[in-house]
């Protein structure tokens, strides 16, 4: 198996998506609401933090190229794990941090590396290790959003990324 998903939760999802197109390996990216209480959400239903779901980027990836692993290495690089509904200026539980895996083996993975990352700090890690409960692509105008506004707001620093 060459070709693999996960879904990471990291924030307001423009600048993740960013930063993942920018990797080798990386497939497709594409932004949506994950995990939440009703089905097809509008961007205007999440921000009222009534549905659950969080801001969320599906990645598809060859895993010949690129590491589940070294995937979870380059998130934890732009996010901060401690933040408990929040990353840069962005509040709310759609910023909420979170992997979402999509099988077992993954989730397995996932939880030895937090356990590992844990051991590592007397912070508290507060980013969700769930399997997938549902996915929801975002409208078109969130899809690459910083490749069309290339001035928009970012919590992550992309200046060693742009083209």
């Amino acid at each position: 198996m060459e070709n693999k998903t996960i879904y990471l939760a990291g924030g307001c999802f423009w600048g993740v998506q960013a930063f993942f197109d920018y990797q080798k390996g990386i497939i497709k990216t594409t932004v949506g609401y994950a995990q939440g209480d009703i089905d097809n959400p509008t961007y205007e239903e999440v921000c009222t933090g009534k549905t659950n779901h969080t801001e969320t980027l599906k990645i598809e990836f060859n895993e010949k190229e690129i590491s589940l692993k070294e995937i979870l290495d380059l998130y934890f690089s732009i996010i901060n794990p401690f933040l408990l509904n929040q990353q840069g200026n962005d509040r709310g539980t759609q910023y909420r941090t979170g992997i979402y895996s999509i099988n077992e083996f993954d989730f397995t993975f996932v939880k030895k590396y937090l356990e590992n990352f844990q051991k590592q700090t007397t912070q508290k890690v507060v980013v969700e290790n769930e399997i997938l409960k549902n996915f929801f692509d975002a409208e078109e105008y969130h899809q690459k959003y910083l490749d069309k506004n290339p001035n928009g707001y970012c919590h992550i620093d992309l200046s060693d990324y742009k083209k």
